[in-house]
């Protein structure tokens, strides 16, 4: 089996890889758990925290080079490819910062003369990474856990190998020993025997419903700890009092941000019934105004590839069957003719609950318009889906919309903002946008041992 890079601008083939055979990953993971004991109980926690942010320094400083690695693998503008390798960088400063304060031991008052809560590191955690953010998503799980004191072994996305083999010489580059975080040139016929190595003590994968159900499955036979981040229909609720224009502007950038293909972009835009036909108009003229197509390297495009061409072809069967039920198409909805997995950013309104776009997740640049007719009615719309991500609210009423932000269903909901991962505030999701938290000193404490000590 070969790994292969292709160019979703061009459909250059830039690079391939022969994956791992069986024999060449037992022995990786037989090396990593023997690096366990070194990095974990040897090395001290100022030391995991100080190269953790070599790595960071080292993201800023090949920022232009591995910014265009991401957007030859998969697409995404230049611009955003960057701004994509500072994040990763703040997430390695944040932990390197915060981790001594949120893995230093808690003092319990109880019976004993002393008792207290310590947070160990549990040992080898397999990464399961997807494609959309081929370095943020890696960065905020391994810096987390490596200064915790486990150990990374990364299976990414099968269509971004060179950015995976590029974060594992970062790690090495800062000072980290070669087996602390490994880069499994794997399939993912061979995630399951990873999982069920009696080496490895965790999973976290970032991806699709069924590849979350199937990881979740093989973890729980081996009583193995997970967390998952999965799919995502984040709502976008648009009451009648709010700031319109500002409403719009965040829309576009929500949505059409990595031309759609992120787990937290705003998906179905619900919108109070007396503004509804006006944000139509306005999110249109700002769609169809806004996005210049071109090379993805270029700092002027704004509209660029799509990842792969099936995921294009299953996003336009979306968009063809949702029409067919009744959805007007207000703009797009088609494939640019041109080389390249380019799509229109489309916009789709009247959407009823025969169509697909109100039950599935929607992974491109294809904004769904929803009518409410007042702020219970929003909030039901928001949560009639199997998904819980993140999600938001625009008012001018600051309490009405706080409670609608508490009263829906999902991970996160920002209020006059747009739905964004910061390393400060914890993410993840509920119902079947996955399970556990990354970010914050919850996700730092996901893969320890919470662990309480009695003393008398």
């Amino acid at each position: 089996m070969a790994l292969q890079s292709i160019n979703p601008a061009t459909g250059e083939k830039l690079a391939e890889f022969e994956a791992w055979d069986q024999e060449r990953l037992d022995l990786a993971i037989r090396r990593a758990n023997a690096e366990f004991l070194e990095w974990s109980q040897r090395t001290s926690l100022a030391t995991r925290c100080e190269l953790i942010k070599n790595a960071g320094k080292i993201l800023r400083a090949q920022q232009d080079e591995l910014a265009k690695l991401i957007t030859l693998e998969m697409g995404k503008s230049i611009n955003e490819a960057k701004a994509e390798i500072e994040k990763s960088a703040w997430v390695c400063d944040f932990y390197a910062e915060h981790g001594p304060k949120f893995l230093a031991d808690e003092p319990i008052a109880t019976d004993a003369s002393k008792s207290y809560i310590c947070y160990q590191p549990l040992g080898l955690v397999l990464a399961v990474m997807p494609w959309n953010f081929p370095f943020w998503q890696v960065f905020r799980f391994a810096a987390p856990a490596l200064i915790a004191g486990n150990i990374g072994l990364l299976k990414h996305a099968s269509n971004v190998p060179q950015c995976a083999q590029a974060i594992e010489r970062i790690f090495i580059e800062a000072g980290l020993p070669a087996s602390v975080f490994t880069n499994l040139m794997i399939g993912s016929d061979k995630v399951e025997s990873v999982i069920r190595s009696r080496y490895v003590r965790a999973v976290t994968l970032t991806g699709s419903e069924p590849a979350g159900r199937k990881v979740a499955a093989i973890a729980g036979e081996e009583l193995k700890k997970t967390v998952l981040e999965l799919g995502g229909s984040d709502a976008f609720i648009v009451m009648s009092d709010a700031d319109i224009p500002a409403a719009v502007e965040a829309a576009v950038t929500s949505r059409y941000l990595n031309m759609g293909q992120s787990c937290i972009a705003a998906k179905r835009f619900i919108v109070d019934t007396f503004i509804y036909e006006d944000f139509i108009t306005r999110l249109k003229t700002a769609v169809e105004s806004r996005f210049v197509e071109g090379d993805p390297l270029d700092p002027a495009t704004t509209l660029c590839p799509m990842a792969r061409q099936d995921l294009l072809d299953e996003l336009h069967q979306q968009v063809q069957t949702c029409v067919d039920y009744g959805a007007r198409l207000v703009t797009g909805g088609y494939q640019l003719d041109r080389p390249g997995c380019y799509y229109a950013p489309t916009i789709l309104a009247d959407i009823s609950s025969a169509m697909p776009a109100y039950h599935e997740e929607f992974f491109g640049p294809v904004a769904l318009i929803f009518k409410a007719s007042e702020p219970a009615h929003a909030v039901g719309l928001a949560n009639a889906t199997q998904f819980g991500l993140g999600g938001s609210v625009w008012s001018s009423d600051g309490a009405t919309a706080e409670t609608m932000a508490l009263r829906m269903e999902s991970g996160a909901c920002f209020v006059n903002g747009m739905t964004k991962s910061d390393p400060r505030l914890p993410f993840g999701g509920v119902k079947n946008s996955g399970y556990g938290r990354e970010l914050s000193y919850h996700g730092i404490r996901e893969f320890t041992n919470i662990k309480s000590i009695w003393i008398k």
